[in-house]
């Protein structure tokens, strides 16, 4: 009664908003978007969308369908991949997701390896922060998410049940304290955050800072927050300017570098811990595999992967 090019259709309508639009997300005319939906109305006997002039809004059974088509078109989507790279067909295709200070460092390595083996797979990539990402895992909008967590919390952060994920750990990246050069703790070897309570911070995405609330919390004190980026060259900027310290962590010192600051280990030493995250059906598309055997190659320099 219902198949995979109607549910297509149905969850196109209700991510674009009408039919024009709907049609040329999935490359059909218009005429054949009303087609494919009267055909699909009459199968299941209800009006699944209701026209409002040039605007559509899907009705209650149209929105059950639409919830549905997620699940189901995410699952095909994964048995025609397996099977085509089984058959010898293709080898597939891998939609990735990274948080950005881990796409000018494992990434790019990654992505490398699995072109030099496996040519023919096409591993797309976004950049997206948790929960973002894993937001997207779950929808069926990514294949594999890159993913961290500070120490003394989950990855999900009670934001996503963990429970539906696959998560393998890459590596263990430690977070550092970044002065301008001339800083008067510059030439320390470790510090304490409660020594530079006074001192104005740079903050980054709102993990990072909460974070450092949280770091800074157990030192007793409360940040002055002065700046807000998740660009970490700006940070470095910022920082080198005297304009405020801020937290780094080492996977942007790897690919990153600025002149004008030095950056420290910090008393006690903070970590966040770097993942990559699959579904327990996709980690069995050979396409994936590869792509989460390539990340943790990729991080094998600095960590073990388990």
């Amino acid at each position: 009664m219902i198949d995979a090019a109607g549910l297509r259709v149905i969850k196109a309508i209700h991510d674009e908003g009408s039919f024009t639009a709907a049609a040329a997300s999935l490359g059909y005319s218009q005429p054949a978007i009303s087609q494919m939906v009267r055909r699909l109305e009459e199968r299941t006997g209800t009006v699944l969308v209701e026209r409002l002039g040039r605007n559509v809004r899907l009705t209650e059974a149209g929105s059950v369908l639409a919830r549905h088509a997620v699940p189901v078109l995410s699952a095909l989507d994964a048995a025609e991949s397996e099977v085509a790279a089984i058959a010898g067909l293709r080898a597939g295709r891998v939609r990735l997701m990274a948080f950005p200070s881990s796409s000018s460092t494992l990434v790019p390595r990654a992505l490398a390896l699995v072109k030099e083996r496996f040519p023919d797979v096409h591993v797309s990539f976004t950049e997206a922060e948790p929960p973002e990402s894993l937001a997207a895992l779950r929808s069926g909008e990514c294949d594999v998410a890159v993913a961290f967590a500070y120490e003394g919390t989950d990855l999900a952060r009670g934001e996503e049940d963990l429970d539906a994920f696959v998560t393998r750990k890459l590596l263990d990246d430690e977070v550092r304290l970044a002065v301008p050069v001339d800083h008067e703790l510059a030439k320390s070897k470790k510090v304490k955050l409660a020594d530079l309570a006074q001192e104005p911070w740079i903050a980054g995405c709102p993990r990072c800072r909460g974070h450092l609330l949280s770091l800074a919390g157990r030192a007793g004190f409360t940040p002055d927050v002065a700046f807000e980026t998740e660009d970490y060259v700006a940070v470095m900027g910022l920082v080198a300017e005297g304009l405020g310290v801020s937290l780094i962590p080492d996977l942007i010192r790897r690919s990153a570098s600025n002149p004008g600051i030095k950056t420290l280990p910090i008393d006690p030493a903070s970590r966040r811990a770097v993942y990559a995250v699959t579904t327990p059906d996709l980690q069995r598309v050979p396409a994936v595999a590869a792509t989460l055997d390539a990340l943790c190659e990729a991080a094998q320099s600095k960590n073990v992967c388990s």
